[in-house]
């Protein structure tokens, strides 16, 4: 294989808008993912029919900056909507709404000074002008004193519980005082929510970038995993992948960092690849739901009763049209848990079996035949776990190698992951690696926030 100026390893938003920049300003580069197909997180799948989906639930909020600022470059704002988001929790055997307002003063299972302090909360939250004021608390030592204890109890504890599992004691506040922060930033003027989707699905957008790369001349390598690299000094000169090595000038590593650290475990100090190592990850498994009808009128509901294994049922098709699916409902069922769990062995046919268990509780007309199709799909380094004074330990962008840099959604912080960012740090890592071609050094990234 030829030698390229840039090696980009992951062909999530990140690697491939770093990707997009670098190519479009004539640089040589060359993208290799593993999976087969592009988007990371956000790459997409096909039904037996060729209905097309994400293989983890998507969405855009409508104050984000980088996705629309993409998409209007690519020349596809046009398939850019605006939909209203119906949320609500299931909580004590019923439903609640919970989308605007005054559906928050309709929640009875809060006392009526509980329900003014929850909805004065997204306020108090707008206080915090610096975050590493309470990084070193964790969001229960923040949070209970703002909301009091049967708030944080009813409405907050078993959503933490089953985001962050084993770990949900050991979260910064900073994680959760972002999400009150943007999601109170989302309301349109009646206090709703808007959000934003692209037609199609993400893998669309995703397509879209990599055909753009390939038109500016640089390389998209699908199934292609690297597996360690060779060195030249202090620098790295290829990496060594399935479909045979790859020598690049620079180099940009953008997935987990335990999996960087399996790449570099040969080359790089093993102190330096234990500070990889710290950041510990939640896997994901996600199970996709194609279904004959609809389970509620809900987009987003949160499961606040105890013993429900999922963050919440997310029925995309009360967000995005069941017309774009063939007419099928589309509902997706999230788990967070650590891969030595149990239930992360367990088969597709098993898991489904354990997810209709706790589903039909809450929907108990659903039968096993509303089923048309379903997927069970499985990330192992699906959320990092941003513990008290993250801030302090997360790796910088740097490596041990003078032309190696890192960009990995685990460095999106105090942002949580999500497209928007990872748009914006591929930016500004292609203004680094550019800068690195043209001066041979290494430059701090830019747009990071520490």
């Amino acid at each position: 294989m030829k030698k390229v100026d840039v090696v980009i390893v992951g062909g999530g938003f990140t690697g491939l808008t770093a990707a997009y920049c670098l190519a479009k300003q004539g640089v040589s580069v060359k993208v290799l993912e593993c999976d087969s197909s592009a988007g990371g997180l956000a790459g997409t799948f096909e039904f037996n029919d060729g209905v097309r989906l994400e293989k983890f639930y998507h969405h855009w909020f409508n104050n984000d900056v980088y996705v629309p600022e993409l998409v209007k470059e690519l020349g596809m704002e046009g398939d850019v909507i605006t939909l209203p988001s119906r949320t609500g929790m299931y909580y004590n055997g019923r439903m609640w709404k919970l989308s605007t307002p005054l559906d928050l003063l309709r929640f009875t299972a809060l006392s009526f000074i509980d329900r003014i302090r929850l909805g004065l909360l997204v306020f108090q939250v707008r206080r915090v002008k610096d975050w590493r004021s309470i990084e070193h608390l964790s969001i229960r030592e923040w949070l209970e004193p703002l909301c009091g204890k049967s708030v944080y109890r009813v409405v907050w504890q078993p959503l933490i519980e089953s985001k962050f599992s084993c770990f949900s004691e050991a979260v910064n506040a900073v994680w959760f005082w972002k999400k009150l922060v943007l999601r109170g930033s989302t309301r349109d003027s009646k206090g709703g929510e808007q959000l934003a989707y692209f037609k199609g699905g993400f893998g669309r957008l995703a397509d879209a970038l990599v055909g753009k790369i390939r038109e500016f001349g640089g390389e998209v390598v699908l199934g292609a995993k690297v597996l360690g690299v060779r060195t030249d000094g202090a620098a790295i000169s290829a990496v060594c992948t399935t479909a045979g090595d790859v020598e690049g000038r620079q180099f940009l590593l953008t997935p987990a960092f335990p999996i960087i650290a399996d790449i570099l475990q040969a080359a790089a100090p093993t102190d330096w690849l234990e500070t990889l190592r710290r950041v510990k990850y939640l896997g994901n498994m996600c199970l996709v739901l194609r279904l004959k009808q609809s389970l509620s009128e809900t987009y987003w509901l949160n499961v606040n009763d105890p013993g429900f294994p999922f963050v919440g049922v997310i029925e995309h098709t009360n967000f995005d049209t069941p017309e774009n699916y063939s007419g099928s409902s589309i509902a997706f069922l999230s788990r967070y848990l650590p891969v030595d769990d149990s239930v992360w062995k367990f088969s597709d046919e098993e898991y489904l079996k354990f997810a209709l268990g706790h589903l039909q509780r809450m929907f108990p007309e659903m039968r096993r035949d509303w089923i048309v199709e379903y997927k069970v799909w499985r990330s192992e380094y699906a959320q990092p776990v941003t513990e008290r004074n993250y801030s302090h330990y997360v790796p910088e962008a740097e490596t041990p190698f003078a032309n190696v840099r890192i960009a990995t959604m685990a460095q999106i912080y105090p942002e949580d992951r999500g497209t928007n960012y990872a748009i914006r740090d591929g930016r500004a890592a292609a203004v680094a690696v550019q800068l690195a071609l043209k001066s041979g050094s290494s430059p701090v990234l830019a747009g990071r926030e520490k």
